[in-house]
């Protein structure tokens, strides 16, 4: 008879192990430290490596591998789940305390078509000091002639591009936990937060089109109080504001749900867009918008 290794014999109580762990998605970290913690449970030598651990757990299917690359970056990053794990919590996966926004919580909170293929996620960045420069007219316009800033950090793997987006250290402001189309945990920018994050970064939304059609969808189920309590502790250089207050008027919320916007001063011009094209101008909000918007 051929030799049963340890391994082998410990199989159904590392499959039971990993049943009882509360996620599916492991770095090569978190699987050496379940093998820690369980190695003289599960009778394995010092020997047992987790270099070898990890191929048995591959060829006897405990573990499937998961590989994302970065070519701007020259970065890869693989993951290994157990059983099923959707592209959502994979991308999730690729950064510590990372959380799913722009477009990609659109689709959680059914404002948009649902879509893998690109995740936006968010990345906060260190604490940093706030400048110390005062906004004027001029550095509006000028910031908002040019494109938009978008990441260059982007992970694929074979179905999907995760974009990790560098947003601003805010303690995940907003971030709730939220059931994804697969029944899965998900950390995502909340409904308040996301319709912020996108009026302030349109690019990562599909564009002012589907941010104005994102605003209709949500009429009725936003929180205008909620929304104004996390735009001030955001605390944002630039008046987002009047585009919110904008978008909320042109997409039909109740006058007295625009006037709280409104209320916070319309002190500068604002563009809802980067390089806009023959922008036309509201008077109401101060706002440049498309030509085409309406």
């Amino acid at each position: 008879m051929p030799k049963i290794g340890r391994l082998a014999r410990a199989l159904n109580e590392i499959v039971l192990a990993f049943s009882n762990e509360p996620h599916r998605v492991y770095s090569k970290t978190q699987v050496a430290d379940l093998l820690i913690r369980n190695r003289r449970t599960w009778r394995l030598g010092e020997s047992t490596s987790i270099g070898n651990f990890i191929l048995f757990l591959l060829k006897n299917g405990v573990l499937r591998e998961h590989t994302f690359r970065s070519p701007a970056y020259k970065q890869k990053i693989t993951r290994y789940s157990w059983g099923e794990a959707s592209q959502l919590e994979l991308a999730l996966s690729l950064k510590p305390r990372a959380y799913l926004c722009h477009e990609t919580a659109l689709m959680l909170h059914g404002l948009a078509k649902f879509n893998q293929k690109t995740i936006y996620l968010n990345v906060e960045q260190s604490v940093k000091l706030n400048g110390t420069g005062s906004l004027t007219q001029e550095a509006i316009k000028r910031a908002f002639s040019g494109k938009q800033r978008k990441s260059n950090l982007i992970f694929t793997s074979e179905r999907t591009s995760v974009v990790i987006v560098a947003g601003k250290n805010t303690s995940r402001l907003g971030v709730e936990e939220i059931a994804g189309p697969a029944s899965e945990t998900l950390q995502a920018t909340n409904l308040e937060r996301t319709l912020i994050d996108i009026a302030v970064r349109p690019a990562y939304a599909g564009g002012i089109a589907q941010v104005r059609k994102a605003y209709r969808t949500a009429k009725g189920r936003m929180l205008v109080d909620r929304l104004l309590t996390i735009l001030n502790k955001l605390d944002y250089a630039y008046p987002y504001h009047q585009a919110i207050g904008f978008l909320m008027h042109n997409t039909g919320y109740p006058e007295e749900s625009c006037a709280k916007l409104r209320a916070l001063g319309l002190e500068y011009d604002f563009y809802l867009a980067h390089e806009m094209e023959e922008p036309q101008y509201s008077e109401n909000w101060r706002v440049f918008y498309p030509r085409k918007f309406r």
